[in-house]
């Protein structure tokens, strides 16, 4: 068999490249997308669940339930003010301890560890995500929070002339929101850290020995090269330690005394999250749980518009782009 020659002066022949996928490939990508769409279908169904057994408590207290503070069924009075504004509060305290502590874990493990160190703190990272909740509370309650109490009376004996770090005079200093988060941020650090880490480890290495060859620093290379490739990654990191920081239920149910209120007193006892509200009144029937119910929506819709939010910064930022590619 002899192959054509082509012609002097005319293009060599195109041969067709037929992409046909096989039989492996046609179920893998079935069995993939029948995944996706059952989670995709699970949120929907949880979503029209929650809106279901919401009505009664919204037919009741109407729009005023997202502008009313306090929540007792009892005399008639039922709103997410005031559990909602805990839950932000706890879940920001635990997201602007835990991104920094985060940030500088992962850029040890990854640009300052030796080999074998790193496979350990990797492990101990993992490891640390694994507790259960119901751990953490019990430990701070009985043994961290007693410790954190001279903390805050150092904060507001020092700092008080800040509005967030001012407190009543002789005010409980135990139980606070302050606590809640900064227990709620050990529990999101070990989350945080194996998302930016995992970004980091993704640096293109030529970029990197780049900067080395230029004459830049370690820290150089870090600040002008890791980091920035980075940024999606922490943006992806914070914002899924702030959905976890978000959810958390037993921890904070131990830990706060789940009255719902406004105030800027973080140091002081008191608060409220929805999670552990709704953890609390489990046994709650009629009116009191459509209302439970109707928290546990605002709270399932808060965290999709924060989770929402969270990928479209991401898919811009570089790093973001090259992962969802």
């Amino acid at each position: 068999m002899t192959l054509a020659m082509p012609k002097s002066g005319e293009p060599p022949p195109v041969r067709p490249i037929a992409d046909a996928p096989s039989r492996a490939d046609r179920a893998f990508r079935r069995i993939t997308t029948g995944a996706g769409l059952s989670v995709l279908a699970l949120l929907i169904v949880i979503g029209f669940f929650l809106i279901f057994r919401s009505v009664p408590a919204f037919q009741v207290s109407g729009f005023g339930f997202f502008g009313t503070i306090r929540f007792d069924p009892a005399t008639g009075v039922m709103g997410v003010l005031g559990l909602l504004y805990g839950t932000v509060v706890v879940a920001v305290i635990a997201v602007v301890v835990a991104v920094p502590l985060s940030i500088l874990a992962a850029l040890f493990i990854t640009e300052y560890a030796s080999g074998r160190m790193r496979g350990l703190l990797t492990g101990l990272v993992d490891l640390l995500a694994a507790i259960p909740s119901l751990l953490y509370g019990l430990w701070a309650f009985s043994f961290l929070g007693p410790y954190l109490t001279p903390v805050a009376e150092w904060m507001t004996g020092n700092l008080g002339w800040f509005p967030l770090f001012a407190t009543e005079p002789d005010a409980v200093l135990f139980n606070s929101m302050f606590v809640a988060g900064l227990v709620v941020s050990l529990m999101v650090i070990p989350i945080t850290t194996s998302v930016i880490r995992e970004v980091f480890v993704q640096t293109p290495l030529g970029e990197k020995e780049a900067a080395l060859a230029l004459g830049s620093t370690r820290w150089g290379m870090v600040k002008t090269v890791v980091l920035p490739f980075g940024r999606g990654g922490i943006i992806g990191g914070a914002m899924l330690g702030l959905g976890r920081a978000l959810g958390e239920t037993i921890a904070v149910s131990l830990l706060l005394p789940q009255v719902p209120e406004i105030t800027t007193h973080f140091l002081e006892f008191g608060g409220a999250t929805i999670s552990g509200f709704i953890a609390n009144n489990a046994g709650a029937t009629g009116i009191f749980l459509n209302g439970l119910m109707a928290a546990g929506l605002v709270l399932f819709v808060f965290t999709l518009a924060t989770n929402f939010t969270a990928s479209m910064i991401i898919s811009r930022s570089r790093s973001g782009a090259g992962v969802d590619a």
